[in-house]
């Protein structure tokens, strides 16, 4: 079945089409998930509430552009409306707490990525969305500030500070490492 015959298939409301829609998406779409999530569970109660809103949608894809980039849009819109009921908070962190130097790029290197995923998800909250809204899913800081209601210098800031605790969090990770 090719996706243009599943995307037919979910319009009219065909159980197996829907199936296999989720089945083609859901491992790409938990990840994408689990980086605005605070735990699996969570992450896992977001995807599904994003593919309800695929399902009830799917006749608004007009076949331009990426399905997948569609349900990719439609699964981080229903991620943030998940973190906006909690209230996100854009914490601050005192500047001292923060590494102003870079980290061996030999350390970045022997990261996986299940130990990228995990120091993204330890990120407080506001972070973790700005972080994950402009470096993975390639969103414009003026975007970021419109779909979260705040300016785009916070946004801004909000990433610098991110990336700082990363490196802080990765360095820490590699002194462990080498401790053992």
């Amino acid at each position: 079945m090719s996706e243009h015959q599943i995307i037919r298939g979910c319009i009219e409301g065909d159980v197996r089409s829907q199936r296999k829609l989720f089945e083609l998406y859901a491992g790409k779409m938990l990840m994408l998930c689990l980086r605005y999530a605070t735990d699996r569970m969570e992450a896992e109660d977001i995807l599904q509430t994003g593919f309800v809103k695929v399902y009830r949608h799917i006749s608004q894809f007009k076949f331009e552009g990426s399905f997948e980039g569609w349900v990719r849009r439609v699964m981080v819109n229903t991620a943030l409306k998940h973190c906006q009921k909690k209230r996100i908070r854009f914490d601050e962190l005192q500047p001292e707490l923060l590494p102003a130097q870079g980290v061996d790029p030999y350390v970045y290197s022997h990261l996986g990525e299940t130990d990228v995923l995990h120091l993204i998800r330890r990120l407080p909250e506001g972070y973790r969305i700005v972080f994950n809204l402009h470096v993975i899913e390639g969103y414009s800081h003026e975007e970021i500030a419109s779909m979260l209601g705040i300016k785009d210098s916070t946004s801004r800031s909000q990433l610098v500070k991110a990336r700082r605790l990363l490196q802080q969090s990765i360095t820490s990770m590699h002194k462990t490492t080498m401790a053992i």
